[in-house]
Parts: structure tokens; sequence; C-alpha cells
């Protein structure tokens, strides 16, 4: 996904690439400027949710394997977790099925989260979703049915305006968007670990690929929020 690899050449800004590896990356880059929220509109966003608190951030998950999160995972799990240090967000919500690997996503995202100092009462997991818009609606219906009201998205500055337009027809216009500063993640960098999780408790015994059980043009809808069942809300 353009995203995943956007953030995955964030963590690469100081490592030296050479003129080939720089054309591969500039077009995906180009594209991801004219669908992603600019550095100043994601500013404004993070100011904007600097002065409210939220009772809870959903933060979309990610595919995990064996080897350990990769760095759109951690991108996202310290985001969440330095808007819960701020007081931003009293709760957060990671959300995401056994889409792409035998590991919920929603629960390996809450595993590492604590392991980072996130108090376990202040964390939850949702393992529903396969799409981003799932991630999204599930972690609101969620949240409600648990009391709370005041509700924010959390994620990289791509995913947030992708799903901009959805939260506020779909869901809520109330639904806050708090899209990944990069700048404060890049002074957070040389404190940043890998925690050891047992991510075998978050493992799928029945876990079937989400490509092995729906065709692309089913998947597209998802993608699309159209498979939501929006009869349920």
């Amino acid at each position: 996904m353009l995203n995943v690899l956007v953030v995955k050449m964030f963590f690469m800004h100081n490592k030296k690439r050479n003129l080939f590896t720089c054309i591969i990356f500039s077009a995906p880059v180009i594209l991801f400027n004219a669908c992603s929220f600019s550095e100043k509109t994601t500013a404004r966003y993070y100011k904007k949710a600097s002065n409210k608190t939220y009772e809870m951030i959903a933060v979309p998950g990610v595919p995990f394997t064996e080897t350990g999160w990769d760095s759109t995972m951690k991108a996202r799990v310290y985001w969440a977790k330095h808007l819960y240090d701020k007081g931003i967000a009293k709760n957060i919500m990671f959300s995401g099925s056994s889409v792409g690997s035998p590991y919920y996503e929603g629960e390996i995202m809450a595993l590492y989260a604590i392991a980072l100092g996130v108090p376990e009462k202040n964390v939850y997991a949702e393992t529903k979703a396969e799409h981003s818009t799932e991630n999204l609606y599930y972690v609101y219906l969620k949240s409600k049915k648990l009391g709370f009201k005041h509700i924010a998205l959390a994620t990289d500055p791509f995913q947030a305006k992708q799903l901009k337009r959805f939260a506020r027809k779909k869901i809520s216009a109330e639904v806050g968007l708090i899209p990944i500063v990069f700048d404060t993640l890049r002074m957070m960098q040389p404190f940043m670990i890998n925690p050891r999780i047992e991510y075998q408790k978050a493992c799928n015994s029945n876990f079937v690929s989400l490509k092995s059980r729906e065709s692309f043009w089913k998947r597209f809808r998802g993608t699309m929020g159209k498979n939501i069942d929006y009869n349920a809300y």
C-alpha cells in the first residue's frame, strides 16, 4: 500500500540512498502528496486536537509476521502512545482482524502499546475489521457501546485523508482526525525501542487470508466501506 511505502521512507530518512532508489521512490511520493494531507494541514489538525481530550482514538491495523512489527505499525503505535502521553487521548483502540497473516492486528498492536508503557486498562482491541473503513466504523460502534462519546481517528496522513469523507458521511461529523506529524515522530525516533511481545496470544488458529476468501472486487468494495451493514448501527 502507498501509505505503508511512504512511512517506510520516513524511517529511512537518515540512510544514504542512491539515484536509482530515489527514482523508484519518487513516483509514489508524488502520488502520496496528492492524496495525503499536507504538512501544514496535518499540523493544523494536531493543533486543533491538542486543545481537546478524546475519550477514545481509533488506530487502524497493519499485518504482522513473526519477524516483528514493520515501520508502519511502529509509527501508528508510537503516535497513539504520544497522544495518550500528551493527554489528547484517554484510551486507545487498535483495530484489525487477521487479514494478511494469522495474527489479529488489533490485538498485536495493543500488546505493543502495553509493552511501551500505555496502561493496559486504557488499551482496547477490535478484531472484526478487514478494511480501513471498517477499522473506523467498528471502533466507533464498540466505543459507543462502552460509553465513550468523543472519538478520533489517529493514523498516517494518507489514510486519514482517505477516511475523512467516510467518517463525515457514514459515521459522524463529530469524529476527530489526528494524522501523524512526522516531525514529532522524528524527534522521538532516537528513543524508540522494539519491545518483545507474546504474539502467539493474538494468533487466529482458523486463519484464511482475505485474498483467498474474497474476490478483488469484493475487497475493493470493502475498502470503500460497501461491505458494512449500516442497518446494524
